[in-house]
């Protein structure tokens, strides 16, 4: 099967590409060893956040907060999108000079998303938050998507376009013969012009056979859910120096994340969820909300994540073959990103180039 782009892994990050792609007349074909959006797509809290991002990602993540409020022209469907915004709590005063110093930063950068409010406007947007609190540090525009909406909605536009998906298909190995690719899978050879990497967990297989291998981390994420519950809180909730992250849904549901971790066999890639972290996670959104202490957690689940040392994704061609591209590493903050990804990458394959520079992304930033 010949194809413009052959994109390994059919998560969001390699359907937004191929989708980007396919709007611009490229053939494209996704293979995915498992099912799209099995690990860390489908695993994800959903969170469309611009608050706190590092600072290479904040040019991306202006962008990707735009296409997110207009996400129905892109997909054809609102992703059940929501913008509540997102609170960073403070809980004294070293917190208040550490949200303080962020925003200031940011502000430097020649941003003002992120804002400093006082202890009476948090209490105004959350009052029913623990009285203990003094301040907070809050992007007014932030919110979250339900990963499976983004998922089907972004694979479904991508199909209509022509994209080809190939599900439960493992690459295997790959090699160039004249211009083209030739890709070795657990079903057949595919032939492509130009291969992209968004194999997540797995991508430094993939760089490592472009001979250049990258220091990344496989992690299984884990998240809770509650019980339904009367609404009580609007904007996404994190603290300054907790591990806190939820949010309420639209059904009353609590999302409860914050970095937690699950046990990890990535060879055989199982899971096991830690009850005694997420008894802490729990504890912690008690603190700061204590009338739920009687809430029961419904559901926990945990999917598999890649990470890289610095926490910020390669977004780049290789360094070793003018046809082939990375995206992945994305570590655990991918999801608001998804859109603008797909749109710098087909500007990078088809352009030579992206209206964002990605420079503080590249792949060659771990040589030796």
């Amino acid at each position: 099967m010949n194809s413009d782009a052959l994109i390994v892994g059919g998560g969001l990050m390699g359907s937004s590409i191929a989708l980007q792609l396919a709007m611009r007349g490229c053939k494209c074909t996704v293979v995915e060893k498992a099912s799209p959006g099995r690990h860390s797509s489908g695993v994800s809290a959903g969170g469309l956040r611009l608050l706190n991002r590092d600072p290479a990602e904040i040019p991306l993540s202006v962008e990707a907060s735009k296409m997110w409020r207009d996400i129905a022209s892109l997909v054809d469907s609102d992703c059940d999108a929501r913008f509540p915004g997102q609170i960073r709590v403070a809980e004294n005063k070293a917190d208040m000079e550490k949200l303080e110093k962020r925003a200031a930063l940011v502000r430097s950068l020649g941003y003002g998303h992120e804002e400093i409010i006082d202890r009476k406007e948090l209490y105004q947007l959350v009052p029913a938050l623990a009285p203990h609190c003094v301040g907070a540090l809050i992007n007014r525009t932030d919110g979250y998507a339900r990963p499976y909406h983004a998922l089907t909605a972004f694979r479904r536009k991508a199909e209509s376009l022509g994209v080809e998906y190939h599900s439960s298909t493992e690459v295997f190995n790959f090699e160039k013969q004249g211009n083209d690719w030739q890709v070795r899978t657990s079903k057949r050879t595919f032939s492509s012009s130009v291969l992209v990497n968004c194999a997540g967990a797995w991508a430094n297989k993939l760089s490592t056979l472009l001979n250049e291998p990258v220091p990344l981390t496989a992690k299984a994420l884990a998240l809770m859910v509650t019980e339904r519950l009367p609404h009580f809180v609007d904007p996404v909730m994190g603290a300054a120096s907790r591990k806190l992250s939820f949010k309420q849904m639209q059904n009353g549901t609590l999302i409860i994340g914050g970095a937690l971790q699950a046990k990890l066999d990535f060879e055989r890639e199982k899971t096991e969820l830690d009850w005694t972290q997420l008894a802490k996670s729990a504890e912690t959104v008690v603190s700061f909300f204590p009338q739920l202490k009687d809430v029961r957690v419904v559901r926990a689940w945990a999917g598999i994540e890649s990470f890289m040392p610095d926490n910020i994704p390669v977004i780049s061609q290789s360094q070793t073959d003018s046809n082939a591209y990375h995206a992945f590493g994305f570590s655990a903050h991918g999801f608001q990103l998804s859109p603008v990804i797909g749109k710098v990458m087909s500007q990078l394959i088809l352009d030579g180039c992206s209206e964002i520079p990605l420079d503080a992304f590249h792949i060659n930033r771990f040589n030796q």
